[in-house]
C-alpha cells in the first residue's frame, strides 16, 4: 500500500514537474517575441526602467534606455517622462534621479518629468510607478527597458489596471534570428521571476 502511494506521489511529482517546465518554457518564447517588438504609440507618460548609475551618472544601459525615452517623448507620443529605481551600491543617488538629472540636462522640462526613487526591485519600482501614474490620473504609457525586461513590466503595469506598450531600447532589440543562449538564459530568467510573481514572491 505505502509502495503504491508512493508510485501516485511520484508520478504526481513528475507531471507536475513536466506542466512547470512547459508552462516555464512557453512564457519564455513569450518573452523573446516581446523583446523584438516596439508597440510605441500616443500615451499619458512614458515609464524608463532603472538601471546602474556611476556616481550620478547613468550607466550605458541607463544611458541608452535614458536616450530612447527622450526619442519617443520628442516625437511627441507622450508629455511626460517617468524615472524609476532606488538607491544601488552608491546611496548618495538614487537611478530615478540620476535620470532626472540626465533628462533635465537634455532639455526636458523639470515639469514633465516624474520620478520613483524608492524602488528596490522591479515590482517595487512599478507598484510605486502605478501609484504615481493613478495619481496623476495616468492611465496609459509606453514602457522603455531591454528587450528581456519589457514583458514582465507589461504585466506588472496591466495588473494595475494600466493600458501598456512596450518599447525596448533600439540596442538591446532581439533580431529576427534565432536567439543566443545569453538571450535565451535571460528570457528563463525573467520567466522564474514572472512565475514567482504570480504565485506572490515579488523579486
Amino acid at each position: 500500500m505505502n509502495r503504491a502511494l508512493l508510485r501516485v506521489g511520484l508520478g504526481a511529482a513528475a507531471v507536475g514537474i513536466i506542466a512547470a517546465g512547459i508552462g516555464l518554457t512557453t512564457v519564455a518564447r513569450e518573452i523573446g517575441r516581446q523583446s523584438r517588438v516596439d508597440e510605441a504609440q500616443p500615451a499619458d507618460v512614458i515609464v524608463v526602467l532603472g538601471a546602474a548609475e556611476y556616481r550620478g551618472r547613468p550607466s550605458p544601459v541607463l544611458e541608452a534606455r535614458l536616450n530612447h525615452a527622450l526619442f519617443l517623448y520628442l516625437r511627441d507620443l507622450a508629455p511626460r517622462i517617468l524615472t524609476t529605481g532606488g538607491a544601488g551600491g552608491d546611496p548618495s543617488f538614487t537611478e530615478g534621479g540620476v535620470a532626472q538629472a540626465y533628462l533635465s540636462q537634455h532639455g526636458v522640462p523639470a515639469e514633465a518629468i516624474l520620478v520613483e526613487s524608492e524602488g528596490e526591485s522591479t515590482v517595487h519600482s512599478i507598484a510605486a510607478a502605478a501609484e504615481i501614474m493613478r495619481r496623476m490620473k495616468l492611465k496609459s504609457c509606453i514602457v522603455v527597458s531591454d528587450g528581456y525586461h519589457i514583458y514582465r513590466v507589461k504585466k506588472l503595469l496591466e495588473n494595475q489596471g494600466m493600458k501598456v506598450y512596450g518599447s525596448p531600447r533600439p540596442e538591446d532589440r532581439v533580431p529576427l534570428e534565432p536567439a543566443s543562449w545569453k538571450q535565451e538564459w535571460l528570457y528563463v530568467r525573467q520567466a522564474l521571476a514572472y512565475g514567482l510573481w504570480r504565485v506572490g514572491i515579488p523579486i
